[in-house]
């Protein structure tokens, strides 16, 4: 009986570290990030996108239907939602600026996992560099973020002479449409390289905590994937958005930042713009799918926190727009898609607003890592498990007309659950109000109308609400 006794004592004292390390074992982050992206998904109920993994995930996890950028400009919003802080806390408000001369001393989200323990690496596109000039190198990244990076490089940059360019008046390939359906399969092009490499990460620190960034580069402008992506889309079923005749009517001039509309293209020359679009999505979704191939493989789920999001939004011909820079919803309004082990609702979605700055807090809040400073989003930690909780009242997304520190003038809007209210140049340029459950699409702007003053008045001070902080 003594023996059986001490026996049992000594089991005792040898099981209390095991539970204790299990109990503490820290959750791994996967962030997947994809370049220009807006909502044409499945998942967020477009029927021609070709988007099965990026839609696996979403049944993983919680889909954000109202998500916003607070920049929709590559740099301004990836200095934003690495930092958690917004624009006009950053300074950044065009792509040659790097945060580390504005906020020397914030402590990005990557960097947060990194003064915890966690191995923490990028791959590809996260902090921001000119696409495609600068794939293959690091642009302008930040070293205090990462033990270690990789920047891939494939066929694509070697194919740039092969593009149909409808714009080729406009400043650089960053900005036009241009695309090509290449002969080189996945493994050759950029982001097929980069989910290579992820995929070899993956295996080595599955048994260690990891913080791993991937930045896909597609569908980012010029459109060059592999053929069969290309060959998944019929033509015929690529339709332009339809458009009231007036549509540019009773709207400030500044809104818009393209003239004239559609560049002036034609209707089959805009429809295959959208068809190289949905391809390069498709090529992007596949390797998206690789990664959580691998997750399969390597049993990662129970401990990886996984989110996927985009920049910002793109316009495919709304309004007569096309690209970023605007603050119309195809613009502001992004994917945001999380899914956390032991989630209370998988596959379920949340219509809250919510912004791109609350990713900081909700990874550390899921990680249980501590916050190093305050940040301004919000931790949407709860909502994982009941989407229906209250949140914040708006989402809010700024723009630059001209130079910022020269001529310039900025835009502000803010998305409520119904509105969307805009002013630019503090409502000196115009203001703009529409509202979404009667007109989704944002083709009339109520600012003059008698009935609606009573509602700007509420919207004008929540939209002021951030810059009186």
């Amino acid at each position: 009986m003594r023996y059986l006794i001490a026996l049992s004592a000594a089991l005792l004292v040898l099981a209390a570290p095991m539970a204790a390390q299990a109990q503490a074992k820290k959750k791994n982050v996967l962030l997947i990030v994809s370049d220009d992206l807006n909502n044409r998904l499945g998942c967020y109920g477009d029927a021609l996108a070709k988007s099965p993994n990026i839609d696996r995930l979403a049944k993983k996890g919680m889909v954000f239907n109202r998500a916003y950028c607070q920049f929709p400009l590559c740099n301004p919003s990836r200095a934003s939602f690495m930092t958690g802080r917004r624009p006009d806390v950053t300074k950044i408000y065009e792509n040659a600026t790097h945060f580390r001369d504005t906020i020397p001393d914030t402590v990005t989200l990557a960097q947060l996992f990194r003064n915890n323990g966690y191995f923490v690496m990028r791959i590809g596109k996260i902090y921001h560099y000119g696409v495609p000039g600068q794939i293959g190198t690091s642009g302008l990244d930040d070293q205090k973020s990462w033990d270690k990076f990789f920047n891939p490089i494939g066929r694509d940059k070697k194919e740039e002479e092969l593009l149909k360019n409808l714009t080729p008046k406009k400043a650089g390939l960053g900005a036009a449409l241009a695309w090509h359906a290449s002969e080189a399969g996945d493994d050759a092009h950029t982001d097929g390289i980069g989910a290579t490499e992820a995929i070899k990460v993956l295996g080595q620190k599955r048994d260690q905590p990891f913080f791993l960034a991937v930045g896909f580069y597609r569908p980012h402008v010029p459109w060059i994937a592999p053929k069969s992506y290309f060959n998944k889309f019929d033509l015929a079923k690529i339709k332009m958005p339809v458009e009231p005749a007036n549509i540019r009517a009773n709207v400030p001039p500044t809104a818009f930042a393209i003239n004239p509309p559609n560049y002036g293209l034609g209707d089959e020359d805009c429809r295959n713009a959208i068809l190289a679009y949905y391809a390069s999505v498709a090529y992007m979704d596949a390797q998206v799918g690789r990664l959580l191939d691998e997750l399969d493989r390597q049993n990662l789920w129970e401990d990886t926190i996984v989110i996927f999001i985009s920049d910002h939004g793109w316009l495919l011909g709304e309004h007569g727009l096309w690209q970023k820079m605007h603050l119309f919803e195809e613009s502001a309004r992004v994917p945001m898609i999380i899914a956390a082990p032991n989630s209370k609702a998988p596959g379920k979605s949340c219509d809250r607003v919510v912004e791109l700055i609350d990713m900081y807090p909700t990874v550390a809040d899921l990680a249980g890592v501590k916050l190093a400073h305050p940040v301004d989003g919000m931790s949407l930690k709860k909502h994982l498990d009941d989407p229906t909780l209250p949140f914040k009242k708006g989402a809010y997304t700024q723009v630059t007309r001209g130079a910022p520190k020269k001529d310039g003038l900025m835009g502000y809007t803010v998305r409520t659950e119904r509105y969307r209210y805009t002013e630019w140049d503090d409502g000196k340029k115009g203001i703009e109000l529409y509202d979404h459950m009667n007109d989704p699409r944002e083709h009339r702007n109520l600012a003059k109308d008698d009935a609606s003053a009573k509602v700007i008045a509420e919207l004008r001070e929540l939209l002021l609400a951030p810059r009186k902080k």
